[in-house]
């Protein structure tokens, strides 16, 4: 019996929910991360991923509310800038509304890179789901609806 089992009698059972939430956020947080990592390829990294989906997402931004965003600090989020900016995936303009800050927009190139690094990460996880026995996609068909709802709220 592990030391926490032997302080924490509800985790014995797995569905009480400190139990549930500690096993939920250690498989999301270990997903999401081989995701980020698996799917990214050598075009972009993880932080240009995020950003490219912020920009694809929402529109133009200013650096300083990318910063925000993603909670960096300014200076990180102006090297990530400036390397997609580098490869053609983002633009820089002026801002509109005060031409002190500076505006970033993703560009078609950028969508590309995107899509594509989309594209994989769906492949990667589609091939271990693929792993799966009909009853566990069902169970997980399920919990992603779930997880969802819960996000949501």
């Amino acid at each position: 019996m592990s030391a926490t089992q032997t302080k924490n009698p509800a985790a014995a059972d797995p569905t009480a929910p400190d139990t549930l939430a500690i096993d939920l956020r250690t498989a999301v947080m270990r997903t999401s991360r081989r995701l980020r990592v698996e799917a990214t390829g050598d075009a972009i990294t993880p932080g240009q991923y995020t950003v490219l989906a912020l920009l694809n997402g929402s529109g133009p931004s200013t650096l300083r509310d990318l910063a925000k965003s993603e909670h960096v600090q300014a200076p990180s989020m102006t090297r990530i800038v400036n390397a997609l900016a580098d490869q053609g995936f983002v633009t820089r303009s002026a801002d509109p509304d005060d031409g002190r800050q500076v505006r970033v927009d993703i560009t078609d190139a950028g969508r590309t890179v995107l899509a594509e690094a989309r594209s994989q990460r769906t492949a990667w996880l589609a091939q271990r789901v693929a792993g799966l026995s009909e009853e566990d996609r069902l169970i997980l068909s399920r919990a992603a609806r779930i997880m969802q709802e819960m996000s949501g709220k």
